[in-house]
């Protein structure tokens, strides 16, 4: 899962991308406020982790701007601006969760969790499809009840499917959602990841949509 971060403290920003690292989240870092909205503007990001505090442009117009563009990016607040009028302002401006530091990290990562999975408008906290269940909190995929070992590739491309099921996704789109800035991406990086989830999990899953991309079907209510 790809998460922005606008910080600007070095020492407070390097921990939190370290401990949402460890929670399995892939973090791609900024320091000021137009590099952020820059970054949201892509529509790259799962979610977003946004200081209000920041250089350049405050994170609330940042929030402003990405909201006027009809982003619908989550964006979780966090700041020091802990008075009541100040929470109130920020989730008027389009914030979907506020968050004032220090944090603990274990909640962080869940409050995280819980904007992806409602923006795509999931329910339960575990993702299924036929005998696959994959557990975000605890990291760890199920079949047939039996838990399979997937690299961080593969649970992260799993991950991105079950999210939008029964939604095409494109190569390009499950390489936005794979890779952080910098990495060094093979082209047909998404096509070896898909062969070896089908291999651990069932030929069947995953549906190839030619021309267009890859999706699991959503499951039946």
């Amino acid at each position: 899962m790809r998460i922005l971060l606008a910080e600007d403290d070095e020492l407070l920003g390097s921990g939190i991308r370290a401990g949402l690292a460890q929670h399995g989240f892939q973090v791609d870092w900024v320091r000021d406020g137009i590099a952020a909205e820059r970054e949201l503007a892509t529509g790259a990001y799962q979610a977003a982790v946004l200081d209000l505090g920041l250089p350049r442009q405050d994170g609330m117009e940042v929030l402003r701007q990405v909201r006027a563009r009809r982003n619908a990016t989550p964006v979780l607040v966090l700041t020091a601006r802990d008075a009541v009028p100040a929470r109130i302002a920020g989730l008027d401006a389009g914030a979907d969760d506020y968050l004032i530091k220090p944090i603990d990290l274990h909640e962080l990562a869940a409050r995280l969790r819980a904007l992806v999975r409602r923006a795509h408008g999931q329910t339960d906290a575990c993702l299924t499809a036929g005998h696959v269940v994959l557990n975000p909190a605890a990291h760890r995929v199920l079949a047939h009840g039996q838990p399979v070992e997937l690299s961080g590739r593969e649970y992260d491309l799993l991950h991105a499917l079950l999210l939008n099921a029964g939604r095409v996704l494109s190569r390009d789109q499950l390489e936005q959602r794979l890779y952080q800035w910098g990495s060094e991406i093979n082209s047909n990086a998404v096509e070896v990841h898909i062969y070896h989830l089908r291999r651990k999990l069932g030929a069947a899953l995953i549906e190839t949509v030619r021309g267009v991309g890859y999706c699991i079907q959503r499951e039946p209510t």
